[in-house]
């Protein structure tokens, strides 16, 4: 394993505190897939790395404080993937069409899902687990409610709440996902990725399309 490259001193160089950090974010999502938030330990995520509990702390207060950036570092790159995927179309429904295919396709990433189903899981019995996921779903999903704003603006998604519109949206793509998820293979077919969602996609423009249209 890599270690973070040191200056003279003992001292880590900015390019190498940038590895181990990406490292250790990196350790602490897979030990909080594989065993839950409550069972992964600080101190193994610290051995994985050869670092000294006390150097994790410093970085991170606590558990709490480390899921906190696991999930924050997620949330950027989900809601950068997704607005670049809004920009692909100026055409709204087109583009919502794109944004939800790119988030069907983080879906369907196994290592990815099982750090959210891990999550997920635990917040059933977790109130403060639970206030915090719905937060970080609900900042997740804002570039998709925002283009879903934009096609009702433009007469191709019927008027309504947007993040209710956004919710039967997601729960569409989750059954798919999950159906590819819990697929025999370990790498799901590109053309069956597509054929699922086309059919969630087909159901959703099917009921939000203006009666008019």
């Amino acid at each position: 394993m890599k270690l973070a490259q040191q200056r003279p001193g003992g001292r880590p160089t900015r390019e190498g505190a940038a590895n181990l950090t990406r490292q250790i974010l990196d350790d602490a999502r897979a030990a909080f897939a594989k065993k839950g938030v409550a069972n992964a330990s600080m101190e193994e995520i610290a051995a994985s790395q050869a670092i000294s509990k006390h150097t994790l702390y410093r970085r991170h207060l606590n558990k709490q404080a480390l899921l906190e950036a696991v999930v924050e570092r997620d949330l950027t790159r989900f809601r950068v993937a997704l607005a670049q995927a809004a920009k692909q179309h100026d055409e709204p429904l087109l583009a919502l069409h794109a944004v939800a295919f790119r988030y069907f396709l983080f879906g369907t990433d196994r290592d990815y899902s099982a750090f959210y189903l891990s999550v997920t899981a635990e917040a059933v019995l977790s109130a403060s687990l639970r206030e915090r996921l719905a937060i970080w779903s609900s900042t997740a999903l804002e570039p998709m409610v925002g283009t879903i704003i934009a096609a009702q603006a433009s007469g191709a998604i019927v008027p309504g709440d947007a993040s209710e519109i956004c919710g039967v949206l997601v729960d569409l793509l989750e059954g798919a996902n999950n159906r590819i998820r819990l697929g025999l293979c370990d790498a799901p077919d590109d053309a069956e990725c597509r054929r699922v969602f086309d059919s969630r996609w087909t159901i959703f423009q099917t009921a939000m399309t203006p009666k008019s249209n």
